[in-house]
């Protein structure tokens, strides 16, 4: 088998990076398959971002490996950017150019690609084609941003927060962008902080923490690792020590943050009666109640007691 071929597109075995005392990345382990997409999930200072910059090849790692379609970047790097697209969390285009001028710097970059009209009419900017980045809204540089990475006809999209100041409906052209992207069989990594991408594009997701990978699989599998079919969360007057909402029919866990409860349950419909009797026994009352299914959120919280928007 051929150093192009031995390995996924995307191969990273024990990979390290420290800032001082701070290990950022802590033996990380990823692989990603063609034409499926990877969710990168976790809070800020996860470790997310530092990863999908060694694999871009901006960050050099201090331990383990990295090839991208086979190949190690410190003998291949050239070759390895003109078969990958990148869209940064953050990028910075020159604002006297235009949304034409800078698709078109960035399709010369490539000995292939695809032509610049056909990339305006995909991330819908084709009426913008004459404005100067600075005029563009911060959702218009996004798709800008996207198309850059589109232009060289990648074969790895790298997708670090790509949805983020998008519209709903912005949102959702991304969305069937990266779905033909994969349909073609394009590899994909994504990082999001919206639970609802990552389940609609994830083939499969990896969530870490401290730099480390707490849970991985498809977003089914994951959610499902809960063995739950509903979280009720609920706040309540007085509100007093804690309840033994624990011993309640149905009930899995139980966690408090802030004055509010989530209990992670099976068969809601024992759990909920049982609840509202309990609480008139304590003299308690309801303040407001929420129900629903579990979500990648759910886990993530359920793992590490934070949420994935922490800072």
């Amino acid at each position: 088998m051929s150093q192009a071929t031995a390995f996924a597109p995307i191969h990273a075995r024990k990979l390290v990076k420290r800032y001082g005392d701070l290990v950022a990345v802590d033996g990380l382990d990823l692989e990603v398959e063609p034409g499926t997409c990877l969710g990168l999930l976790g809070p800020n200072g996860a470790g997310k971002t530092t990863t999908i910059e060694m694999l871009e090849g901006l960050l050099v790692p201090d331990g383990g490996e990295v090839r991208i379609l086979g190949r190690p970047w410190d003998r291949n790097g050239r070759a390895i950017r003109e078969r990958i697209g990148v869209q940064l969390q953050e990028t910075r285009l020159p604002d006297k150019l235009t949304v034409l001028e800078v698709l078109s710097l960035f399709r010369s970059f490539y000995p292939e690609g695809r032509a610049v009209e056909e990339v305006l009419e995909v991330i819908a900017l084709s009426e913008k084609r004459n404005s100067r980045t600075a005029a563009l809204s911060g959702g218009q540089r996004q798709r800008l941003a996207l198309g850059c990475a589109l232009v060289g006809r990648p074969e790895i999209l790298f997708l670090d927060e790509p949805t983020t100041g998008l519209d709903p409906q912005a949102r959702r052209r991304v969305w069937e962008i990266v779905e033909t992207f994969k349909g073609r069989g394009g590899t994909v990594l994504l990082t999001t902080h919206y639970m609802d991408e990552a389940e609609r594009l994830s083939d499969r997701v990896v969530i870490v923490d401290h730099g480390k990978v707490i849970a991985e699989g498809s977003p089914a599998a994951v959610i499902g690792s809960l063995e739950a079919d509903s979280i009720v969360s609920f706040t309540v007057e007085p509100a007093g020590e804690p309840l033994e909402y624990r011993s309640l029919p149905g009930v899995r866990a139980v966690r408090e943050d802030g004055g509010r409860t989530a209990l992670t349950v099976t068969g809601v419909h024992r759990t909920l009666p049982a609840l509202l009797d309990l609480l008139r026994r304590e003299g308690r009352i309801l303040s407001d109640l929420h129900t629903h299914r579990p979500t990648l959120e759910d886990v993530f919280v359920s793992l590490t007691g934070r949420h994935l928007r922490d800072e």
